[in-house]
């Protein structure tokens, strides 16, 4: 893993302290869905859903990986989508670029697949696409909603195990405002806290 991402995952475990027990119940229903494939021995699927799949689904993906890695919980394949297509967002993509995320575009169009790396040969790949795509698992999998949006106009996601809601406010609404940069950066720090409290619980 990436030095300055290490680092970062290090001060979060400093700050599990500040979310609420309530939220903590909630988180744990993740960490209780993980525990059971991982004692079966089964690969676990997890799937960021809200609903332009732009940022907040993106940051849980990226993270899920993140804090999988850093705690060395095998199998774990993180996925993101939404119930409609969009494009991961450039704010988003800057926001992980300095927490230390390396980045490539891979295509020149107005939905891109992007490559995030995370460290030598530790990556995850993020586009925009449906929650049912088939790059998706259609099957076994978790379904954590990211977005009150998404979480209400999908009212039925086939072949899912476990959906929960977990729900974040939407950096977008500071787009082209002078708290951009620090609203998408709290974003992703808190979803990168909460991800990295569910993945530290796991025996």
């Amino acid at each position: 893993m990436f030095t300055e991402i290490k680092k970062f995952g290090d001060n979060l475990i400093d700050s599990f302290g500040t979310i609420s027990n309530d939220r903590k119940k909630l988180l744990l229903q993740i960490t209780d869905y993980i525990q059971h494939k991982k004692d079966q021995n089964s690969p676990i699927h997890l799937v960021y859903i809200c609903t332009h799949n732009s940022r907040r689904s993106h940051f849980g993906q990226v993270w899920a990986a993140v804090a999988a890695c850093y705690y060395g919980v095998p199998n774990v394949f993180t996925y993101s989508g939404g119930t409609e297509a969009t494009a991961f967002n450039h704010n988003a993509i800057n926001s992980l670029k300095k927490t230390g995320f390396v980045i490539t575009n891979n295509q020149a169009t107005s939905n891109p697949i992007y490559t995030v790396a995370f460290g030598e040969g530790k990556n995850t790949t993020c586009f925009s696409k449906v929650y049912n795509h088939t790059a998706n698992p259609q099957s076994g999998f978790a379904a954590i909603m990211t977005c009150s949006d998404a979480d209400e106009n999908c009212p039925f996601i086939s072949g899912v195990e476990l959906r929960i809601g977990t729900t974040y406010d939407d950096p977008k609404a500071f787009d082209n405002t002078d708290l951009q940069d620090v609203k998408y950066d709290e974003r992703s720090r808190q979803i990168a806290l909460e991800t990295f409290f569910v993945f530290s619980q796991i025996q």
